[in-house]
């Protein structure tokens, strides 16, 4: 078993820590297709030598050519495209510098090591080691394998068994004639013959009695398994499918694939399909002789009867939604769906029988059944537009499942004839709805009406209410496991923080490379349980303080405030982000205690908490550190981002001090990275120009160009000393301003510049 195939089985928040290691230098993907020859190489030699570097290089690209070959061979024109552009970058950024190619995997695979190690201490007390859970994964794996294979083996073997049954049975009835046959013949045998011969016939008789026996006998025992072997797939494996799929819908792990799990439920189907068929042969063989007692006559009905049944619950249980309702606008949130505009939803049968193809026809309806809708107060109701029915086959997917993709639906509210009220218990985006599915197998001898539902989804009618449903279909599927529950927020219960703080990395891991680590975590928990708590895990947190409350004096909730960084992020500061050179969420006690005893100029960065929309500051400190001077700047919004750049913002601040001589007071991001260091590679380029006074340049225009930065102004009398040239904080110019007021201010400056 691979190293890399054990980090890939454990829990998210080491996932996490896995993803931290991967850059765009050396990409995951060449660690995925790789990682077999990667663990087999000595690194850490070619790490301190140039010539084995530059061979495990070469080896390297040769690996890559050879992989590219294989999706060459399946048509896979996107892997090919990425695998050319990764062996691109590493030519780019390696091949003359081979060494630090070596160095790079050699500490990805140590870092790798350290996490497995980190897992299995942290998991020994509640579910053993790492490597243990990887193992009994893999064992429940191979025992349901086992058992399904036991399932068509049994099958072959009744297969087998009736066919020698079939064979004694025209044995003996070939034997039954001739010796009828023989006896109205006179003098053609004697009575000692016929004696020997019936008492032949009579042996014939027993083994074909024992026969019909063991044959009825072994497909009660084959059905027997088939019972245990489907309760498996449906009562745990497929539960568990359904509970990975609602994780991944709120940003948690990719749920895994369905393949193993069609795989499982289609041999079973064809197994049963198979009985069905061995079934009607028995009874084949009961209307040409039977006897009384005829184990086929006495058993027939039940064992017809419980395979429908087996069958019949099968077939319905692998009618799944495999890709939950998601607008194409907005694929990280799915389940929240706004009117008007398209959106999609993929079904799939996960018995997979040739001759189903093209016979299942799929229709979509909207809340049907849905009780809420007549009980609940101002409960909307929805129509859908565009094609609402789709038979379902195995051309559209590429790997040939049998599904039904529905990409052009809409929804259309229903105006009822008055005036509309919203006095309802439920606001829109706490208003739960669903999706419901029906289709019919029909087949000789028997029909089974199919139905499934999605998740329960929100439907908006602005893009602003996003949010919100976004933070209802978030609690909902952190809390519920019942996607009929559609009146969960008419009494939401309360979320503990051990499991809102994982939701809530998720969020960021989701479309970044890094989610929330411990201590940003504390801080948003003591944000939601108070400063007292600590962050603590069995904290519990209701609904409407994460959602609708106003979070401590500001005016907006908690969560609207945690969207608007999040968007921030993904529009502005997603490389600083994946580089961790945002710490982001710390109190403001913390960024003191931690900047007190760096070097003047430490800084580090945070999201200001006064911001609904998401803003991003700076603090640095001064001073010695015995009386260490702390100074932030004004919180940068998507405005300000959306004009400079942030690395660009960090490079070129300045503080106007003494004589207006401009100074940059930023040194060294926390803990002691030098500024270019951190930001350099992000920094804009400057693009060459034509020389000041050649006017015939290509944009020649008669202007000088300008470049926008930002400066602080301090004027020398609020300065300590001439070393001490930095600006007054918004903080510290509010408490001044409630202390002394205004005119006493403005006294004191126009004394100043009137000296």
């Amino acid at each position: 078993m691979t190293q890399w195939y054990q980090l890939q089985q454990l829990d998210s928040k080491f996932l996490e820590q896995v993803h931290q290691l991967y850059d765009d230098s050396f990409p995951m993907e060449i660690r995925q297709y790789l990682a077999q020859w990667l663990e087999n190489q000595d690194w850490e030699h070619a790490a301190n030598n140039v010539s084995f570097a530059t061979v495990l290089f070469h080896d390297l690209l040769s690996q890559l050519d050879d992989q590219f070959s294989r999706f060459l061979i399946e048509n896979n024109f996107l892997l090919q495209h990425n695998i050319r552009k990764s062996k691109r970058n590493l030519q780019d950024n390696f091949q003359e510098d081979p060494i630090h190619m070596a160095m790079i995997i050699y500490n990805c695979l140590k870092e790798e090591r350290k996490i497995l190690n980190s897992a299995q201490l942290s998991n020994q007390m509640e579910v053993g080691n790492v490597q243990n859970t990887v193992v009994g994964m893999l064992d429940k794996q191979k025992e349901l394998d086992a058992k399904v294979k036991a399932v068509k083996n049994s099958v072959l073997d009744v297969e087998q068994d009736i066919k020698t049954l079939e064979d004694m049975q025209d044995e003996y009835d070939f034997k039954c004639k001739t010796l009828q046959n023989r006896e109205h013949e006179s003098n053609s045998v004697s009575q000692e013959e016929y004696k020997k011969e019936q008492m032949n016939l009579n042996k014939m008789f027993l083994s074909l009695d024992l026969k019909r026996k063991e044959v009825v006998n072994k497909i009660v025992q084959l059905l027997n398994t088939t019972e245990h072997t489907q309760s498996a797939l449906i009562n745990e494996e497929l539960v568990e499918w359904k509970h990975r799929q609602q994780t991944a819908c709120i940003g948690g792990p990719p749920n895994a694939c369905l393949d193993q799990l069609q795989s499982w439920f289609t041999i079973v189907a064809e197994s049963l399909q198979q009985v069905r068929q061995q079934l009607k042969k028995l009874e084949e063989l009961e209307q040409k002789f039977t006897y009384d007692p005829d184990p086929i006559t006495k058993n027939k009905q039940v064992l017809q009867d419980r395979t429908h049944s087996l069958f019949k619950q099968l077939i319905q249980s692998s009618f799944v939604v495999e890709r939950q309702p998601c607008m194409p606008t907005h694929p990280q949130r799915p389940l929240v769906l706004k009117t008007g505009v398209q959106f999609t939803v993929k079904l799939r049968l996960l018995v997979k029988l040739q001759e189903l193809n093209y016979n299942l026809k799929v229709k979509v309806l909207f809340d049907k059944d849905v009780t809420e809708k007549n009980l609940v107060k101002g409960f909307r109701k929805f129509n859908i537009l565009g094609t609402n029915t789709k038979v379902m086959n195995m051309e559209e997917s590429t790997n040939g499942s049998l599904a039904a993709e529905f990409r052009h639906l809409q929804l259309k509210e229903q105006k009822n004839a008055g005036s509309r009220t919203n006095e309802g218990p439920l606001i829109v985006t706490e208003e739960l709805h669903s999706l419901s599915f029906e289709t019919q197998l029909c087949q000789p001898g028997l029909v089974i009406d199919l139905e499934t539902t999605s998740l329960p989804i929100v439907v908006i009618s602005n893009v602003s209410q996003l949010p919100s449903g976004w933070a209802s279909i978030l609690w909902f599927n952190m809390l519920s496991t019942d996607p009929k529950n559609l009146s969960f927020f008419l009494n939401p219960p309360y979320a503990k923080w051990s499991k809102l703080s994982e939701v809530l990395s998720w969020q960021f891991s989701s479309v970044t490379k890094r989610g929330l680590n411990a201590d940003q975590l504390s801080m948003l928990g003591e944000k939601l349980l108070g400063p007292t708590s600590g962050g603590s895990h069995d904290g519990l947190i209701p609904w409407t303080r994460f959602c609708k409350e106003n979070i401590n004096d500001k005016n907006f909730p908690f969560w609207l405030w945690i969207e608007g960084i999040l968007e921030l992020i993904k529009k502005h500061l997603l490389c600083l982000w994946n580089d961790g050179c945002i710490m982001g969420f710390i109190s403001k006690e913390k960024e003191r205690a931690l900047l007190k005893d760096q070097s003047p100029g430490t800084f580090l960065l945070r999201f200001s908490e006064s911001s609904r929309e998401g803003a991003i500051t700076f603090t640095w400190v001064e001073g010695s550190p015995s009386e260490p001077q702390f100074h932030s700047v004004e919180p940068y919004t998507k405005k300000e981002l959306s004009a400079v750049t942030f690395p660009d913002i960090i490079r070129n601040y300045k503080v106007m001090a003494a004589e207006n001589i401009p100074e940059n007071p930023l040194r060294f991001l926390y803990p002691n990275i030098p500024k270019d260091n951190a930001f350099g590679k992000y920094y804009s380029r400057p693009k060459e120009a034509p020389e000041p006074m050649d006017l015939d340049g290509p944009k020649g225009n008669g202007y000088i160009k300008t470049e926008l930065i930002s400066v602080s102004e301090v004027h020398p009398s609020r300065l300590q000393s001439p070393e001490n040239l930095l600006p007054m904080s918004p903080e510290e110019f509010y408490e001044v301003s409630r202390m002394v007021g205004s005119t006493e201010i403005d006294t004191v400056m126009c004394s100043a510049y009137s000296t």
